[in-house]
């Protein structure tokens, strides 16, 4: 994978396939200390620990489609090559948190990517989940919550190409601002 943007959109997928109703990520760009932190946190399933211990392994995946689970493999081995690592936490029941860090100027380090067009997306093709994304970075927050965008469209769907747009729009400008200008 390239880049930030897509580690989240496989990681949330993994959150809708657990059969999550309300999803929050988070980019947490902690330049003083040295730390890209992407969170997924959902209230799925959940795991019990014996499943959370299996699942960074390739050939484990709780898929009937297919015999491997590459996504956390993947997003394991990326974060352990930029000086970081992956954290899991999961009850059953209650839900999951998936934590991956990177040292945040490792040469390695996946750029961010395209967030606001991930973002879009997924709340484009998932109109019954909520989502809630924050962005905090050296400039300041960004917080965007599917919930409250939805309380404001008196009947229009979330869904609808004109509120998807916007939604990409207020992102990319809000990560741009806090980020200095690049951070879409």
């Amino acid at each position: 994978m390239e880049d930030i943007s897509l580690y989240m959109l496989d990681l949330v997928q993994n959150s809708i396939a657990a059969g999550a109703t309300i999803i929050e990520i988070s980019v947490i760009e902690d330049v003083q200390n040295d730390k890209l932190i992407l969170s997924i946190k959902d209230n799925g399933r959940g795991m019990d620990p014996q499943m959370v211990k299996k699942i960074t392994d390739p050939f484990y995946t709780t898929r009937t489609t297919r015999r491997v689970g590459l996504g956390l493999a993947f997003a394991e081995a990326a974060a352990q090559a930029c000086d970081g690592g992956i954290y899991i936490s999961s009850q059953p029941g209650k839900g999951t948190e998936v934590r991956v860090e990177f040292k945040y100027h490792h040469i390695d380090r996946p750029p961010l990517g395209r967030i606001d067009q991930t973002i879009a997306a997924l709340v484009a093709c998932n109109p019954s989940i909520e989502f809630v994304y924050t962005h905090i970075a050296p400039g300041g927050r960004l917080r965007f919550d599917s919930r409250e965008v939805q309380q404001r469209l008196e009947g229009l769907p979330i869904d609808h190409p004109d509120v998807v747009e916007w939604i990409r729009e207020y992102i990319g400008e809000g990560i741009d601002e806090i980020s200095g200008g690049g951070g879409v």
